[in-house]
């Protein structure tokens, strides 16, 4: 059952009776109680929460969070995440999903989706390489990464998620680590509080295939807080600095959303003369 809406909600409260299986350590778990944390710090029903998954490791997320959840198919977490919020526009969307789903056979959705600025939240837990199926190089990993599927080093410049999700014209862009909860929780939050499409790319170091525990810590900093995050040129520069892997909020700003769009549509449709549905069909009945 659902959480009284008269008690205070803890994370507890958003945890099924399903147990994680990921591998002991995977970065995921990490992102599971960020998630945890930040809807019970914005007091988030159960019945107004919907966590639409693709496939992967990540993919499971749902089963995981006490809420309506969506399991979709290879990269399409954010159609239907749209699906849904434009059928329900009140309830609060969080689509999650990995590099591989959101960036390979997903990535023909990541443009419109930042440039429609639909108002959901889409987490992508980033560890470079497929997991779920043995371990394949994925489009954010490195040159030189080695797998069963790169023998000998992979030869493609990884994809910057980043500056692609400012390019597109994204409102809310972020980078977390699992290893930080704290941190990422506090990213979540904002996350889900902006008005319009926030991504966050998160570390979430694959222990069993990509083990990066070691390699990422002495590399992190945090966004200079100086920063302007409303400056997209200097949000977009900084996404391309690669002596630091910087974690925080590059861009954020306020653009009316894709519902506001569609509801301003109905509203100037309702107030025309032109003739309803049914009016027309009479014409051929």
């Amino acid at each position: 059952m659902p959480p009284d809406v008269a008690q205070e909600l803890t994370p507890q409260n958003y945890k099924t009776d399903e147990h994680p299986i990921w591998c002991p350590g995977c970065g995921d778990f990490g992102v599971l109680a960020s998630l945890y944390q930040s809807l019970a710090k914005l007091q988030i029903h159960s019945k107004d929460l919907v966590v639409v998954a693709g496939i992967g490791c990540s993919g499971r997320t749902p089963g995981f969070v006490k809420s309506y959840g969506f399991h979709v198919v290879h990269g399409r977490v954010l159609p239907v995440a749209l699906g849904v919020k434009l059928a329900n526009p009140k309830l609060t969307v969080v689509g999650v999903g990995g590099d591989g789903d959101g960036f390979a056979i997903g990535g023909g959705h990541i443009p419109h989706a930042a440039r429609r600025n639909f108002d959901i939240a889409y987490l992508v837990m980033d560890n470079a390489t497929y997991g779920l199926t043995k371990g394949q190089y994925s489009p954010t990993a490195p040159k030189g990464f080695q797998a069963g599927s790169t023998p000998y080093g992979n030869i493609e410049k990884p994809l910057n998620p980043l500056a692609m999700l400012i390019a597109y014209g994204a409102t809310f862009v972020a980078r977390g680590y699992s290893g930080k909860p704290k941190e990422l929780a506090d990213l979540i939050t904002r996350a889900i509080e902006h008005k319009g499409f926030a991504f966050i790319d998160i570390i979430s170091p694959c222990i069993t295939f990509y083990n990066t525990y070691k390699v990422i810590p002495p590399k992190l900093a945090e966004v200079p807080h100086e920063h302007d995050v409303t400056d997209r040129a200097k949000a977009f520069e900084l996404t391309l600095l690669d002596d630091k892997v910087y974690l925080g909020v590059f861009y954020q700003v306020q653009e009316p959303t894709f519902e506001d769009g569609v509801a301003q549509v109905i509203k100037t449709a309702q107030a025309s003369s032109r003739p309803r549905l049914e009016e027309i069909f009479a014409e051929f009945s």
